[in-house]
């Protein structure tokens, strides 16, 4: 007997997220369409206030980040929001890209993901003054883009924040550093520890470490979507895996006038682990007949993950962050948003922060109510719609099953009945005993008559929910959207 590993692996977490656009832990369905969020990228601040997605604005003239451009990393450790981004300056930041600046990795903080502070940091001296938030690292670092994970059960104190980023002063290679506090860094002696690589996701995953980006390694010239993988943050795959791929063009001698003309991934997908599912935030590059960047237009596409190195859209070409006109936006070039790692719940909100490409960009801010990135609907009102989870094992007794779901109340419901791995109803959670739920709600409890947790069989379980039929329960079965559903361990 053979036993090949190539499917996703099984993983084992406290609570599962299962996203209504998510196929493969919903993948049972019938009469649901599925629909998308745009996420809301504007602050709304005491009446009169002016509405604004900057939370993070660049520095005065002269200043470390008078070019500031995200291209970093948003984390939060206990109470306290940290973030990473890249400063820039002896340019002038009106330039339509940020080439030739010097880089320097940078801090903020925050308490509640909108109003940052740039602590001085006294670490590093600027224009004969160290009152500054530039993080030390070595003065030969020429720091241009990465992505800083934080684990804070490392045995080795030492690399508790670990980085993979790209060094402008070794032709752009992949290097790794590695830091105590987030704040303090040092290089692995053995950079770079990869090729030419511009980051933006980095994730351990089933203790295997993922980073993607974009960087050449693939036939074609268009930007892609790939990953490196290491098991010790060290040593890399010499050979990346594809990702995801946009464009259809096949690159080859009689093609190279249509160069960066079509559809690419831009600087990979900054990725978002929920457990059981990996989120991933990618930048839609719309190229322009003519080849020419300055016309090049960006939007933020979602994408979904459950083994960290193969990715695919819910809805292809969806605008999860449209780029529109904004403040401080380049004059005389199409809107273009460029991506960063670091996504965030806080209360019945999900903060998601992203910045500019081009010019000084500053750190913005998109939102979405909590865990609603999309949901599912009944398509035909008059006939009963039906989804089915992927085999769910809790490893004990007590599992408790919650709805995100909107539009229910007098004259809509839904009913969620168990099913074994055979998709048999288990009794009293099935049929005339499935548990009635008629509450909106971010985190709607499930409850089975007397039962709040599911029964423990010890066996593959599935979840079932029933949107209708019409009748006494669901009259209006059409203002239903389930968003998500939670399996939480006791």
């Amino acid at each position: 007997m053979i036993e090949i590993t190539c499917g996703s692996p099984t993983r084992q977490v406290e609570e599962a997220v299962l996203f209504a656009f998510d196929d493969v832990s919903l993948p049972f369905r019938r009469n649901l369409s599925m629909h998308l969020i745009h996420g809301k990228s504007m602050i709304h601040g005491e009446p009169g206030a002016e509405k604004t997605p900057i939370v993070l604005a660049k520095g005065p003239p002269g200043s470390h980040d008078e070019g500031l451009q995200y291209y970093g990393t948003t984390i939060r450790v206990g109470d306290e929001f940290r973030m990473w981004y890249m400063g820039r300056w002896g340019k002038d930041p009106a330039m339509a890209n940020n080439e030739g600046y010097d880089g320097r990795l940078c801090y903020a903080v925050s308490r509640d993901g909108i109003n940052w502070e740039k602590p001085s940091l006294g670490l590093v001296e600027y224009n004969e003054s160290t009152d500054n938030n530039i993080v030390e690292f070595p003065p030969e670092v020429d720091y241009y883009a990465g992505a800083v994970l934080y684990e804070p059960d490392d045995p080795d104190p030492n690399r508790r924040f670990k980085l993979n980023f790209e060094d402008h002063n070794l032709d752009n290679h992949m290097c790794v550093a590695y830091s105590p506090d987030g704040l303090q860094w040092t290089p692995s002696p053995n950079n770079p520890v990869g090729p030419r690589f511009e980051q933006a996701g980095l994730i351990r995953w089933n203790g295997c470490y993922y980073v993607n980006g974009q960087g050449p390694g693939h036939p074609g010239k268009s930007r892609k979507l790939l990953t490196y993988a290491s098991y010790d943050f060290e040593h890399w795959s010499e050979a990346s895996v594809h990702s995801l791929k946009r464009s259809d063009l096949i690159e080859g001698p009689s093609t190279e006038d249509r160069t960066r003309t079509g559809e690419e991934v831009h600087l990979g997908a900054a990725l978002h682990d929920r457990g059981n599912v990996i989120l991933g935030i990618y930048g839609q590059w719309h190229g322009h007949p003519s080849s020419d960047r300055r016309y090049v237009t960006m939007d933020l596409g979602l994408v979904i993950s459950h083994d960290a190195m193969h990715f695919q859209e819910p809805i292809p070409n969806f605008r999860f962050i449209p780029g529109r006109e904004e403040l401080d936006s380049t004059i005389g070039f199409g809107p273009a948003l460029m991506q960063g790692q670091g996504m965030e719940n806080v209360g019945d909100k999900t903060l998601y922060w992203y910045s500019l490409w081009r010019s000084d960009g500053q750190v913005r801010l998109a939102t979405w109510e909590r865990d609603r990135f999309g949901y599912v609907t009944p398509h035909e009102s008059r006939e009963e719609a039906l989804v089915i989870t992927c085999p769910l094992q809790p490893a004990g007794p007590g599992a408790r099953v919650f709805l995100n779901i909107s539009g229910l109340g007098d004259y809509a419901a839904v009913r969620v009945e168990v099913l074994d791995l055979e998709f048999r109803p288990v009794d009293g959670y099935a049929g005339a005993d499935a548990a009635l739920v008629r509450e909106s709600g971010m985190r709607v409890p499930v409850l089975w008559h007397d039962a709040e947790t599911l029964p423990a069989t010890g066996l593959p379980l599935r979840l079932s929910v029933r949107f209708g039929p019409v009748g006494p329960d669901c009259t209006r079965p059409e203002d239903i959207r389930l968003h998500a559903l939670y399996v939480q361990e006791a």
